[in-house]
């Protein structure tokens, strides 16, 4: 079975272990009939496709649930809800036994993202898009991570297929504005914060704090080109 969920409030900045954790305890709490691995250290066979970073908000997180029971997909849907922690929510459900289970990562090409910046002229805005879609590379350096780690070079520009400015938004009192912009999935994977780091050097003053990061949609690459339902003809 595959659900899809979603990352809200305080919850983005849980890290992928504590998301596990969650749902782990959720599912025995709602007597979900979970499979488990073999083995001395059995475990429960839970699979999390194309997590979105820490820090990031998310409407389209999937993972995986081996089940040892066929459940009907509405039903364990809202038994997880009633357990799970708020900012979790099991958004959909589909039986895995129609193949999308094995099929989900080659479905999950690419991702839409909202990025939001508070208090940035709908001018200087467009015009640092316009710069960056204009530009053959964008190249940014994401810092390494611990003291042994690497930086990484990321070509930014050859992960996004496309992109498009949202109107003047209010957000929390402030005056704010957003750009859709749709991100191949590849390797090296470009995140929603190295856009953000490309289109704020564009800009012609500095954003004030860090773009919101929401994720609005994963799946396959469709015309527009836009993002599909990775569920679309899966019985749900």
């Amino acid at each position: 079975m595959v659900l899809r969920y979603g990352k809200r409030g305080p919850m983005r900045f849980a890290s992928g272990r504590d998301i596990g954790r969650a749902f782990e305890r959720a599912i025995r709490r709602a007597s979900v009939p979970i499979a488990y691995s073999a083995g001395f250290h059995p475990h429960p066979r839970i699979s999390y496709l194309g997590a979105a970073p820490t820090g990031a908000a998310s409407e389209a997180e999937y993972l995986e649930l081996r089940l040892a029971a066929r459940r009907d997909p509405d039903s364990v849907l809202g038994d997880l809800n009633a357990v799970l922690p708020a900012g979790i929510p099991v958004l959909d459900a589909a039986d895995g036994t129609h193949g999308l289970g094995a099929r989900m990562p080659a479905l999950l090409e690419a991702s839409a993202w909202r990025l939001t910046w508070g208090e940035v002229g709908a001018g200087d805005l467009s015009g640092a898009v316009a710069g960056f879609l204009e530009a053959p590379n964008v190249i940014v350096e994401r810092p390494a991570r611990g003291p042994r780690g690497r930086s990484r070079v990321i070509d930014v520009r050859g992960g996004v297929v496309a992109g498009a400015l949202v109107g003047e938004a209010v957000a929390g009192g402030t005056k704010a504005m957003a750009w859709d912009v749709v991100v191949r999935h590849g390797e090296p994977a470009v995140r929603p914060d190295d856009v953000a780091t490309a289109i704020e050097r564009f800009c012609r003053r500095p954003p004030l704090a860090p773009a919101a990061m929401v994720r609005l949609s994963q799946g396959p690459l469709v015309a527009g080109p836009a993002v599909g339902d990775p569920f679309l003809g899966m019985a749900h």
